[in-house]
């Protein structure tokens, strides 16, 4: 690694730069000032020596502190659940506002930051909570008899999640140009500012046709950078995803492919049991499930993430 002056601009580096550059300058001076003297040019030889040994172990540090930097940039700062009703009509509706409230409620009960972007979709902000939640992708299916049921007939209903990465330095690089913006008035809860200035903000990225939108922050600037994030996040889901299936061969290594379109787990009411189909492990007692009490199955996935031998779901239930 060579030095750059462009390391004193970073605060984390600045005084290693600071030390490597007085070095080189007590170098060029002590050179200097033994002029033609042999006696202490051979002095000046064995400082050198020593102060360029000092300068690559400072090269070293920077180098680490900058490759933690990117690591640290790369990790995703938060994750952005989407829920979608799937098939089963009303029933399917309901489902989907139920994960969405049992995902709330863990990371609620996990002192997390959330934040409601609208109707189907949460903000969870930190690390821990896209390490926990990453697996989430997938189709949901639950079997149960609903109220308005008058035979007791058992229906069948899915709703769909996608599990979004937002990155501090996003993956994928979305051209400004493929980009439509469009300002709307935020709801709220009322007092007098709220549907007087136009913070919402709807962005369309033309190439994919995907539509993002944003009304939970206070300015239009929020709510922009918030909206971009989402899309980059869902730009590299499906990225992600065909590169997935190029590579099918490489299945057996990962928890799914995270394609919405893969059943990942089943709510079954009439047996209290939750089942994951790519680990093949069931849980009881539903009604804690659905009030946040999930963590049997994160912690579950997760141990099969480290052990890395998951293969794709299968429909056994």
């Amino acid at each position: 690694m060579e030095y750059s002056p462009e390391f004193k601009q970073n605060h984390q580096t600045a005084y290693l730069a600071e030390e490597y550059e007085r070095l080189e300058k007590e170098r060029a001076e002590a050179r200097e000032a033994a002029g033609d003297d042999a006696a202490l040019l051979e002095m000046v030889v064995e400082d050198e020596e020593r102060m360029g040994a000092r300068q690559q172990e400072i090269l070293r540090e920077i180098e680490q502190i900058l490759d933690k930097d990117k690591e640290e940039a790369a990790r995703p700062k938060a994750i952005v659940l989407e829920f979608r009703a799937g098939a089963g009509g009303d029933e399917a509706t309901l489902f989907a506002q139920e994960l969405r409230e049992m995902y709330l409620k863990y990371a609620e009960s996990k002192r997390m930051r959330v934040r409601i972007i609208d109707e189907l979709t949460l903000e969870i902000e930190g690390a821990a909570a896209y390490d926990a939640l990453r697996f989430e992708t997938g189709v949901h299916r639950v079997q149960r008899v609903p109220l308005t049921e008058k035979s007791g007939r058992i229906h069948t209903s899915t709703a769909s999640v996608a599990a979004l990465p937002i990155r501090t330095k996003p993956v994928v690089e979305i051209n400004p140009s493929d980009i439509e913006m469009e300002f709307t008035r935020s709801g709220g809860a009322g007092g007098q500012n709220v549907n007087k200035v136009e913070t919402a903000v709807r962005l369309i990225h033309i190439p994919s046709g995907i539509d993002v939108r944003s009304s939970s922050e206070r300015s239009q600037l929020g709510n922009r950078e918030k909206a971009m994030g989402i899309l980059a996040a869902k730009l590299e889901a499906i990225a992600i995803e065909e590169e997935a299936k190029t590579h099918a061969d490489l299945r057996a290594g990962q928890i799914g492919t995270g394609d919405r379109s893969e059943k990942i787990r089943t709510y079954n009411f009439l047996q209290d049991r939750v089942t994951d189909h790519r680990i093949k492990e069931s849980w009881h007692n539903l009604p804690k499930i659905l009030q946040g009490g999930i963590d049997p199955i994160i912690e579950a996935l997760q141990q099969a993430s480290e052990q890395g031998g998951i293969g794709a779901a299968e429909d056994d239930d």
